[in-house]
């Protein structure tokens, strides 16, 4: 009888043994997949969720030019940022429809495509280096006849100062980088539609329709803002630079037009415009460590050919540090994009999501 009760009592001390090392066990797994872990070669995990690591860790092996590599570690971070908002509204038992769920799953197609690392052929002839644009060749400048038209027709046409010229450029750059978004929205829905006309599922029709009645309102957002876009191009090519130009940057000009639009208060615009006027800032400062990053690699890949050690390691690290400070000012100011468009677009305008 006693070799019963010490069989069951030391049965009982194993199945509690085993129950808390099961439960730390699961809670530590959780904590080690939420950190920043390390890989089995001991480097450090750059992102949080799985997919996201895997997209950087190729983009690092394709070689990526460094300001796209930088510019595609901002995109991944605000891509990171969005999954775990849903998954905690998801954990919520928010999202029931699948909407948002839908419109990440698309937003990263998206990205995938923008850095042509979707596997598939690019003849949308994006530019692996937007930096090069600095030193252009005459002629085609844009790969597209009627932006090629009318900066030609800016560049002969005596209105603009060097400064002028510089400015304008940039804003015909911003216009072919929308061109090329639009176009890889397009692709990404048009696949997406394709997907779905091979799911058989009667009971997500309504749904699918809704994403799709979406996915579509959003295409027409983004021509529409093309078209304004062409015709800001237009008129400026042909008027010239007014005295009161607000804002030199294109993404600040594009917000700043947009919100003109929207129906926002007096006491509104004015808050905002000095917003604008912040984020401006933070845009040169972005481009500013761009231009620095594509130096030191330039510098960096000289120096590997010729220098000794530490010479190269010097670089190594000046580079690094650059391309550390370079991702994070990316990230702030695409972060902070996204904000004033939420905030714009509240205000009677369809958010613009890239």
């Amino acid at each position: 009888g006693l070799l019963l009760v010490l069989g069951t009592f030391l049965l009982i001390l194993i199945l509690l043994a085993l129950f808390v090392v099961g439960a730390m066990g699961g809670k530590y797994s959780k904590e080690l997949n939420e950190q920043k872990a390390s890989d089995k070669n001991n480097n450090q995990v750059e992102f949080r969720i799985a997919k996201l690591n895997q997209v950087w860790e190729k983009a690092i092996r394709m070689q990526l030019a460094p300001v796209r590599l930088s510019e595609l570690h901002s995109d991944l971070k605000i891509q990171e940022k969005d999954e775990l908002q849903w998954k905690k509204l998801k954990a919520e038992g928010m999202d029931e429809d699948g909407e948002r769920e839908a419109k990440l799953r698309r937003n990263f197609n998206i990205i995938l495509a923008k850095y042509g690392m979707d596997g598939k052929k690019d003849t949308r002839t994006l530019d692996s280096n937007r930096l090069k644009d600095h030193d252009v060749k005459e002629g085609d400048t844009f790969d597209d006849p009627k932006l090629d038209k009318l900066w030609n027709k800016a560049k002969t046409s005596g209105k603009f100062s060097d400064e002028e010229l510089q400015t304008l450029q940039r804003e015909f750059q911003h216009h072919k980088d929308k061109i090329n978004e639009y176009n890889i929205v397009m692709d990404t829905v048009s696949r997406t539609e394709e997907i779905h006309k091979n799911v058989i599922s009667p009971l997500e029709g309504d749904m699918k329709e809704h994403v799709l009645h979406q996915k579509h309102s959003d295409l027409k957002q983004r021509m529409r803002n093309l078209n304004q876009g062409f015709e800001r191009l237009r008129k400026i090519t042909h008027e010239g630079y007014s005295a009161d130009s607000e804002f030199k940057e294109p993404r600040v000009i594009e917000l700043w037009e947009m919100a003109k639009r929207s129906n926002l208060s007096e006491d509104e615009l004015d808050s905002l415009k000095e917003e604008l006027g912040h984020f401006e800032t933070k845009v040169e400062k972005h481009q500013h460590y761009q231009e620095q990053l594509e130096l030191s690699h330039q510098k960096l890949k000289h120096v590997e050919a010729l220098g000794d050690k530490d010479h190269i390691m010097r670089n190594k690290e000046k580079y690094n540090t650059l391309a550390e400070k370079a991702r994070e000012m990316g990230y702030k100011m695409k972060k902070h994009l996204q904000d004033l468009t939420n905030k714009i677009s509240r205000n009677g305008l369809q958010h613009n999501e890239l």
